[in-house]
């Protein structure tokens, strides 16, 4: 399948995907010490919702759109607000035009001694980064193949961070890569966080994934996942999982109380489905 980040802004995997990105954040912001964002699939950073892309699907209106208009209780109000103030910041309170892709979310979170590195491999797309990152000290946008920098920029000097990879599944085998990716990026860095983000359209796909990171040998590994319903023949996109690798101890249980709320709110009536689960470590 070919998943541009700009023909679906804001839908609702963004919206999971998202939320797990600044819950990670905020958590590594417990302490002082400077960490590194390191994004590998970066995408341009911004997007117009109502513009030829993301205009043309709609599907923000099922994701964003429907979180920017729920009134959530606590403390699932809270867990989500880092992520919709990045979202705000780009649009302002009573509009929803913008949409902010990762590395925008993190540069909202991250304090002055905090970096992004944002590495994007389309040349068009790279040059857009670029452009939308000009004259800020603190990230450094790159065209590379993120692949590459899963052994080529770990450890980052901070010692401290997170290496989100989300990939837009154009060609075939990158559940393959990431398993791959994991474990080369591990063996230089096995203290850092990563967080995996992948499409669910063929479960059997899921399956084999989960087998591969099981036998890696990696501890700590969670993965958290919504469906927004059923799985269908021919397949299509039906969910949003995200594996993350030596998580926030909090993460766990800020995902069981969240998931439950947005699967409610994103999914279709009455058929959407979360799933906690650790492939290998805590329990």
């Amino acid at each position: 399948m070919n998943y541009r980040h700009a023909f679906h802004a804001g839908n609702f995997a963004d919206v999971v995907k998202h939320i797990i990105l600044t819950r990670i954040l905020a958590y590594l912001m417990r302490k002082d010490a400077a960490f590194r964002v390191i994004d590998t699939h970066a995408g341009v950073g911004l997007y117009d919702l109502l513009g030829d892309e993301a205009g043309r699907t709609g599907e923000w209106r099922e994701g964003i759109g429907r979180l920017m208009a729920a009134d959530l209780p606590e403390p699932a109000a809270t867990l989500v607000a880092p992520y919709l103030a990045a979202v705000t910041a780009q649009n302002g309170d009573d509009q929803l035009r913008y949409y902010p892709g990762s590395p925008f979310i993190a540069r909202h979170m991250l304090r002055d001694q905090d970096r992004l590195m944002a590495l994007e491999l389309h040349p068009t797309d790279a040059e857009a980064l670029r452009q939308n990152f000009e004259g800020d000290i603190q990230t450094r946008v790159t065209q590379l193949d993120g692949w590459a920098a899963m052994g080529t920029h770990l450890p980052p000097k901070e010692k401290r961070g997170l290496v989100l990879v989300d990939p837009p599944f154009e060609i075939k085998g990158e559940f393959e890569r990431m398993v791959q990716a994991l474990v080369k990026a591990h063996a230089r860095w096995p203290g850092g966080t990563y967080a995996f983000w992948y499409p669910i359209k063929d479960p059997k796909d899921v399956q084999a994934y989960v087998k591969g990171l099981r036998a890696t040998g990696i501890d700590k590994i969670l993965r958290l996942e919504l469906t927004i319903r059923a799985p269908s023949i021919p397949p299509r996109l039906h969910g949003t999982g995200m594996v993350v690798v030596n998580p926030p101890y909090v993460l766990e249980d800020e995902m069981r109380t969240l998931l439950p709320k947005l699967t409610g709110l994103l999914a279709d009536e009455g058929r959407g489905r979360f799933h906690i689960e650790w492939i290998r470590g805590e329990s």
